[in-house]
Formats: structure tokens, C-alpha cells, sequence
């Protein structure tokens, strides 16, 4: 990923980007097309603003590793890892606080021992187990980023394990690295870094895809599109997904696979403005109501239905629907506690539909609020995701912005850390 990707990540645009850093709109265009590059005093403030650590800026504004003199090109292509190479994938940083030891800290000590000693001697059902942990880790933690290097390490260990397994016997594995590169791409997703989520969730369809793992590899095919739902890529999601329900056909049906793919589906749909297209999507994800409670795995596959309530506000927002909206998101509000449990993301993206609710009818005291509550949220779990939609919001205050009210919350949005 470049200085653009980055920029267009955290939602700038050259313009806002020059304003921030004090300089003119052409030398940022310059910058990223390679013709010049930053000033040493201008780099500091280059890295904060693109949430880039210097290290990290300086790889971006680096030529590809020079190859030994008289080498081809095509031995010279052999040295550059691709966008999908785990390798270069695993070497991103973002937060190193957690160790292995620690992710295991809440289960008993003989039996977190038993599992670090299995995943250490490549033992395929100890990698799933371990897996599944690290599902729940990421579930409950508030700063999601805090999983990432025990994900890399795993990761790392589950490469080792691959190398040294048997043709026959390297199913079980493959699945376990598919699940594996679901759970970085939720991470980097999280953390707004599309490029990586986008080229974990590759990875993870293509090993699920090699494993004969159809429900694995379908829900890798939901999260890709996500990626493009999130940047209102309505017809390029459609496309994947419509991929993600022929390979889900193929799957468990006793599984939520399919009903996961209609829900998002129903969010493409709102998105195209086709109400009655996405009225029969969410009655499809709804089916997932008759399924017996074991469903969803708690891992890469976590659609049983519980959040619906709040999808269908959501897609009654989108379609301008709301009444509708407003009804099914308090309902949805109401029964948090049980429903989101310890997800601030869940509770944050139903307390900004509602603001936006608030916004369409004028109505600043609503809007003040929810933004509010969503605010502390996004400000307690250094949440990606929530960040992203309270940025949206402020776009649409428009003639709201005159309550000084708005103006301060605007203003703490805009101070929000990119995680």
C-alpha cells in the first residue's frame, strides 16, 4: 500500500491532506506519484497525519529493494513480495502488547499450557482450537488492534506446521490458516487498513478454496465484498457476493452461511435503492431463525440472527425509510445488554443510524445525543469502524452545524486518533 491508498484510507482528500500539513495541493499529487518526496522536517507531521509510524513512512517512499546488479526482470519480480504474500502480510505491525501468553490468561493453566505445547508441535486440532480463542479474545477485547500479534504469531507457527505436513494431511491445517487470515483481515478492518483486510480476506478464500471448505471459503467471499460495501461499492460488492452464494450452496446447510450472505446482500441492495430486493434478502437471512443454535461456530461464521433488528433499521436508513428505521433500531437498542453484549461497535453503529435519523428530520437534540453516546464509544475501544461513521455523520449535519452543540461535537470527531 502507498501514500494514497493511506491517505484515501483515513478518508482524506488531497486538498484536506495539504491543508493539514500546510502545503500546497500539487506537492502532495507529487509526492504520491513518486516525482519528489517529503522534506525530513515535513515527514513527522506526514507520518502522524496518515497514522504511519516514521519507519513505516519511510518503507512507503522507498524504491522496491534493489536486485543484484545483471539479475532479469523476471528474477528481479521473484524478490517483491505480492499484496497476498503471508510473509509481508505477517510483518505488519500494529499494536504489540499482547503476548501468546496472555491471550491465553483466562483459561485454566494446565489447559492453556496443553494448547500452547499443541499449536507448538503443529497439532491441526490444537491450531482450531486456538483459533477459536482468538475469536473470542477479539470479541471481547474493546481495541481490537491489541490481537494482532498474537494473530501474526499464529500465523507464523501455522506456516512452520504447513511446510513440515504431508499432502494427506494438511486439510485440517489449511483450514485452520483460512480461518486465521479471516480473523487479521477483521482486525485490519477494524482498523481502517482496507488494503491488508482486502488482502487477508484473498488469502483466506484461497486456502479455503484449496481446503475444500465451502462454508469457510464463502465467509472469506462476504468479507471481501465488505470491503467494497464500506467504500459504497454497491455493484463490485453484488459481484462477490453473488460468488459467495454459489460456493455457500455448496456448503453445510445446517450452517448460517447462506443467511449471513442474504443480510449482506440486503445492505447492497439498500445500497442500489432496491427496497423490494432487499425486503426478500433480509426474509432469507431471517430463515436463519429455524436453524438449531449451533449455527454459527463463534468464529469466522458469527450470524445467528441476533443482530437482525438492527440490520433492518439499517437498511430502512439507507432506503430514507425512517420511520421504519427508527422503530426496529430502538427496538434493537433496547435490548443491548443482551443482544451486544461487550461489542461497543454493534452499539455505536445503531447509536449513529439513529443520529443520522436525527440529522434528516433537523432535529438537533437527537443528534446531540446519540453522536454523543457514540462518541464515547468510539473514544473507549479506539474503534475503527465507529470512527468511520461518526466521520459520515459530521458530512450530513450541514444547516445543524450552527448549534454550537454540533460544532463541539464535530470538532471531537475531528480529534479522534485513527486507530
Amino acid at each position: 500500500m502507498g501514500l494514497t491508498e493511506q491517505r484515501r484510507t483515513l478518508g482524506y482528500s488531497q486538498e484536506k491532506l495539504a491543508e493539514l500539513l500546510g502545503v500546497d495541493r500539487t506537492t502532495v499529487g507529487r509526492w504520491e506519484s513518486g516525482k519528489i518526496t517529503p522534506q525530513p522536517w515535513q515527514r513527522p507531521g506526514l507520518a502522524a497525519t496518515l497514522n504511519l509510524s516514521l519507519q513505516e513512512l519511510e518503507a512507503f517512499l522507498s524504491p522496491p529493494e534493489a536486485v543484484e546488479r545483471g539479475a532479469t526482470t523476471e528474477q528481479q519480480s521473484t524478490h517483491r513480495p505480492s499484496v497476498g504474500d503471508p510473509d509481508e502480510m505477517i510483518r505488519r505491525e500494529f499494536l504489540r502488547v499482547l503476548t501468546v501468553s496472555g491471550a491465553l490468561s483466562t483459561l485454566p493453566v494446565g489447559e492453556a499450557e496443553a494448547l500452547a505445547d499443541g499449536v507448538n508441535r503443529g497439532n491441526p486440532s490444537d491450531f482450531g482450537r486456538m483459533n477459536s480463542h482468538l475469536w473470542q479474545v477479539y470479541q471481547l477485547a474493546r481495541t481490537k488492534g491489541t490481537v494482532y500479534p498474537v494473530v501474526r504469531d499464529q500465523l507464523t507457527t501455522l506456516k512452520e506446521a504447513l511446510s513440515g505436513s504431508r499432502r494427506g494431511n494438511s486439510l485440517p491445517l489449511l483450514k485452520a490458516t483460512a480461518d486465521l487470515f479471516q480473523l487479521a483481515g477483521e482486525v485490519a478492518f477494524d482498523a481502517n487498513r482496507y488494503a491488508e483486510a482486502a488482502a487477508s480476506y484473498t488469502l483466506a478464500a484461497s486456502v479455503g478454496k484449496e481446503a475444500r471448505a465451502y462454508d469457510l471459503w464463502a465467509c472469506a467471499l462476504v468479507r471481501h465484498a465488505y470491503v467494497d460495501v464500506s467504500e459504497q461499492r454497491y455493484h463490485e460488492a453484488a459481484e462477490v457476493l453473488h460468488a459467495a452464494e454459489l460456493v455457500a450452496a455448496r456448503g453445510d446447510s445446517a450452517m448460517s452461511t447462506r443467511h449471513w450472505v442474504a443480510s449482506v446482500q440486503a445492505e447492497v441492495l439498500a445500497g442500489l435503492g432496491d427496497m423490494a430486493g432487499c425486503e426478500r434478502a433480509l426474509a432469507k437471512a431471517d430463515e436463519v431463525q429455524h436453524l438449531s443454535d449451533n449455527s454459527s461456530n463463534g468464529g469466522w461464521l458469527r450470524f445467528d440472527g441476533s443482530r437482525l433488528a438492527e440490520e433492518r433499521g439499517a437498511r430502512y436508513v439507507q432506503l430514507g425509510r425512517f420511520d421504519l428505521a427508527e422503530e426496529a433500531l430502538i427496538a434493537a437498542l433496547g435490548q443491548s445488554a443482551v443482544a451486544f453484549g461487550h461489542s461497543y461497535r454493534r452499539r455505536g453503529a445503531v447509536l449513529a443510524d439513529l443520529a443520522v435519523i436525527g440529522v434528516k428530520r433537523r432535529d438537533p437534540d437527537q443528534v446531540v445525543a446519540y453522536t454523543r453516546e457514540a462518541l464515547d464509544l468510539a473514544q473507549a475501544s479506539s474503534s475503527g469502524y465507529i470512527a468511520r461513521r461518526l466521520r459520515s455523520l459530521c458530512d450530513e449535519f450541514g444547516p445543524l452545524s450552527r448549534d454550537h452543540r454540533v460544532v463541539e461535537l464535530r470538532a471531537e470527531i475531528a480529534s479522534l486518533k485513527a486507530p
